[in-house]
C-alpha cells in the first residue's frame, strides 16, 4: 500500500477555485494511473478525474469544463485544479493510484479500478 497524502481542501464560495495537491512518496511515473474521486455524505465514491502514465486524461460529465487534471513528476506531486465550484461539488476528495492491475481504453473512473488511496481533504463549497 503506497500512502498517497491529498491536501489543499477548504471552505470556499460558490464560483470560487480551489487546487487540490496528492504528494506520492516515490515516482508518480511508476504508477499506471492516477485519479481524484470525491464522496458527498450518504452517497457514493464517485471518479471525477484521471490521468495514465502516458498523460491521457479523463474528467467526469459532471466536471467538464471546471476541473482538470495535471502532474508535475519531479515532485511526485498530482494536482486537481477545480473553479467555478457549486454547492454540489462539496465532499471528501481522495487521490487514488493504481500500482499494477490492468490497462483501459482510458483512465479509469471507477473506484475498483484503483489500490492505492489517501485519506482525504475536505471541500466544502457554500451558495
Amino acid at each position: 500500500q503506497v500512502q498517497l497524502v491529498e491536501s489543499g481542501g477548504g471552505s470556499v464560495q460558490a464560483g470560487g477555485s480551489l487546487k487540490l495537491s496528492c504528494a506520492a512518496p516515490r515516482d508518480i511515473m511508476s504508477f499506471k494511473y492516477m485519479g481524484w474521486f470525491r464522496q458527498a455524505p450518504g452517497e457514493e465514491r464517485e471518479g471525477v478525474a484521471a490521468i495514465s502514465r502516458r498523460g491521457s486524461t479523463l474528467v467526469a460529465v459532471s466536471v467538464s469544463g471546471r476541473f482538470s487534471i495535471s502532474r508535475v513528476n519531479a515532485i511526485n506531486t498530482l494536482y486537481l485544479q477545480m473553479n467555478s465550484l457549486k454547492p454540489e461539488d462539496s465532499g471528501m476528495y481522495y487521490c487514488a493510484a493504481l500500482d499494477g492491475g490492468r490497462w483501459y481504453s482510458n483512465p479509469p473512473l471507477v473506484e475498483s479500478a484503483y489500490d492505492n488511496w489517501g485519506q482525504g481533504t475536505q471541500v466544502t463549497v457554500s451558495s
